[in-house]
């Protein structure tokens, strides 16, 4: 049985403004005769402003968009197009939506047409492939533990007892052989961290207290000569999370935002956070959908990631640094993505951001029922 509506309420309309999209439906002379909140949004216009002017105003001269409307007005079928550019002055820069169009039968000529904006899309899919990335560093970690670590303690030991024996100058050999196995152990014990599958303890956790725990160490450490600043949105919720995993996450992101900041006298790190409701990811290895509306940021004004590294960073093994292990970042990822979050990297010749989402922590209101924000009850 169907609800009934208030009279003078349009449950289409409703509906619509419910969808966490742009929706709009272009009338046959090309003006937009409805579009919902998130549209207004996208277009940076009320629904009566798009009503008086053509779609044509408000996408680039030319573009797959207005081609696409045609199309589907013609064969009265819905047509799909994927990542198109509809960057414009008007829309902003980098602009890339997936687009669904799709003709009304009750209104002859009129085309609905649903926006997806690529970079939603693009954090679920580079979350799958962080996860699957620290899947196959679990591997590989458990595989050198056992095949590695236990040659290498009899090297070290057959080295300790040559340099009893040896020459004054063949003693140095010996010593770099030591030296030598203990940094290889020292880098199969870092990578041994990625075959702890045991569950994570989590519970509500300040982020601020976090951060204000990270920003002292780096302080007094690696960033001591770098300017942090603070844009903190006091009234957010605890994030629901193992606090020393935290803070190991963001150790690692304010080092690497330091080490691209360098000597620059100039060189800023800023820390922030913020509430960004309506991201819901899946939580691998369930039926669950979470909500991650927390959102905490490090930025620096550092000279960038190249481009040819931005979208591989999270991968193991994947470094700039001429001593780096390439291990960091996808610890990071491994950290984020079983707390059921997402990271994201911006980077430009301006800076580079790195953005972790994440889920609330919200009293249960029962024994039972879960406490991440969006699990299912």
């Amino acid at each position: 049985m169907t609800t009934p509506f208030p009279a003078g309420m349009d449950p289409a309309a409703i509906v619509l403004n419910t969808i966490r999209h742009p929706v709009i439906m272009v009338a046959p002379d090309g003006r937009i005769a409805f579009a919902n909140a998130d549209a207004e949004d996208f277009f940076r216009s009320s629904a009566a402003m798009l009503a008086r002017d053509g779609l044509e105003r408000f996408v680039p001269f030319g573009s797959p968009l207005l081609t696409l409307v045609e199309q589907v007005r013609e064969r009265r079928a819905p047509f799909n197009e994927y990542r198109v550019d509809i960057s414009s002055p008007r829309l902003g820069p980098e602009r890339i939506v997936d687009l669904y169009v799709a003709p009304v039968p009750e209104l002859p000529g009129h085309v609905v047409v649903m926006f997806q904006e690529r970079s939603m899309a693009d954090k679920i899919d580079r979350q799958m492939t962080h996860r699957g990335a620290a899947r196959s560093v679990t591997g590989l970690a458990a595989m050198l533990a056992h095949e590695i670590k236990n040659p290498l303690s009899g090297i070290r030991g057959a080295a300790q007892l040559l340099e009893t024996v040896v020459s004054d100058e063949d003693r140095a050999l010996t010593r770099l052989i030591t030296d030598e196995t203990d940094r290889i152990v020292s880098l199969v014990d870092r990578m041994e961290v990625f075959s702890d599958e045991r569950p994570i303890d989590r519970w509500p956790v300040n982020i601020h207290v976090v951060l204000d725990h990270v920003k002292a160490l780096a302080r007094n450490g690696f960033a001591n000569r770098i300017k942090i600043i603070e844009d903190y949105d006091p009234s957010l919720p605890p994030v629901y999370a193992n606090r020393d995993q935290l803070v190991q996450v963001f150790l690692n992101l304010i080092k690497n935002a330091a080490e691209a900041i360098g000597s620059d006298p100039n060189g800023e790190i800023t820390l922030s956070t913020a509430f960004r409701p309506g991201i819901r990811l899946s939580v691998p290895g369930t039926q669950d959908r979470v909500s991650l509306p927390l959102e905490f940021c490090v930025h620096d004004n550092g000279s960038g990631v190249p481009d040819d590294i931005l979208p591989i960073l999270f991968d193991p093994f994947i470094t700039t640094k001429p001593n780096g292990s390439g291990l960091g970042l996808a610890l990071v990822a491994k950290i984020v993505g079983e707390h059921g979050g997402v990271i994201e990297c911006d980077s430009s010749a301006r800076g580079t951001t790195f953005r972790v989402l994440m889920p609330a922590w919200r009293e249960p209101r029962s024994a039972e029922e879960p406490v991440e924000e969006g699990s299912a009850a």
